[in-house]
């Protein structure tokens, strides 16, 4: 998407339009990423789980990066193909693998609440691991706040058990974005956004494609059927091509902290699709803790506002 110039005076259509495009911006990040979690568990329910992920981001990162280039932007470097391998593994293979298989086992709505932990998980890396921040109080007690709501959500309780290990390969997985998002601040990387994630997301796909097969996956390979096929082809166009370019475009324009709202808005969503048409179950503890975890996360990027923006 191209800048649009906005001049000082009475609103033009031009004005208007820009305006709009902001609003449909971040109602794709909002929404699209928020309805990910669902179109994940319904894949993921017929089709392997490493390698649904794989196509997706595989698939994605192919058509990013081959448009990218052929709009002329130059091609990665030697380092920066090899920095973009390790962020392609860490943000992508070591976070989605765990989170689709755990979808196996996990309802979207919670999936979704676990992973909006990343903001908690990567402020604390930013302060306690590779000091690039330093020690606030006020921080440390919202991400506390943030890891008790996590408690509530997965400890044992009378009414039933969630499955504890697939809650923690969810964690996992979101130390492994938080960590990518960390390192890329430090990492010699393309200066095109689209260009750096395209060829990541291609990078990392390519790796849960090769873990698929060393797990078994593709033997025999797998049967994706007509609502498999639905649910990566949404996952590929609306989760990680439309929200992302989106995404991209809002970074260009808005600051940071206000785009970063997407993190407590997609649970949301995600909780409230998963049981209004998933029928999935939605009890009073996991609306506590809920509501303690994104009550954290809006706490965090509230009071690191003027380091993100």
């Amino acid at each position: 998407m191209a800048n649009t110039a906005v001049t000082v005076g009475a609103p033009s259509s031009s004005t208007r339009s820009f305006d709009l495009r902001v609003v449909m911006a971040f109602l794709a990040i909002y929404v699209l990423w928020g309805t990910t979690f669902l179109a994940i568990r319904i894949a993921v329910h017929e089709v392997p789980p490493l390698f649904a992920a794989g196509v997706r981001f595989f698939t994605a990162g192919v058509l990013l990066y081959v448009f990218t280039r052929l709009r002329g932007t130059i091609g990665p470097t030697r380092l920066e193909w090899k920095n973009l391998a390790v962020i392609g593994f860490v943000m992508f293979v070591a976070e989605y693998g765990p989170l689709f298989w755990a979808e196996k086992y996990l309802t979207s709505g919670l999936t979704s609440i676990l992973a909006a932990t990343v903001p908690l998980i990567t402020i604390a890396l930013e302060m306690l691991v590779f000091h690039m921040q330093p020690f606030r109080w006020g921080v440390m007690g919202a991400t506390l706040l943030g890891f008790f709501g996590v408690g509530v959500l997965v400890l044992p309780n009378n009414g039933g058990n969630v499955a504890l290990v697939p809650c923690l390969a969810v964690l996992l997985g979101s130390m492994g974005w938080a960590l990518g998002s960390v390192l890329q601040r430090r990492m010699k990387m393309p200066a095109s956004r689209p260009l750096t994630s395209g060829g990541a997301m291609m990078l990392g796909g390519a790796g849960l494609l090769m873990l698929s097969g060393m797990f078994g996956e593709l033997h025999p390979f797998p049967h994706v059927s007509l609502r498999a096929a639905l649910a990566l082809g949404y996952l590929i166009t609306c989760g990680s091509l439309l929200a992302f370019t989106a995404f991209v475009w809002l970074l260009g324009r808005m600051p940071a902290s206000k785009i970063s709202s997407h993190a407590y808005v997609n649970p949301v969503v995600a909780v409230a699709l998963g049981y209004f048409v998933a029928k999935e179950q939605l009890t009073g503890r996991t609306l506590v803790g809920a509501a303690i975890v994104l009550v954290s996360v809006f706490l965090i990027l509230r009071t690191n506002r003027p380091a993100k923006a």
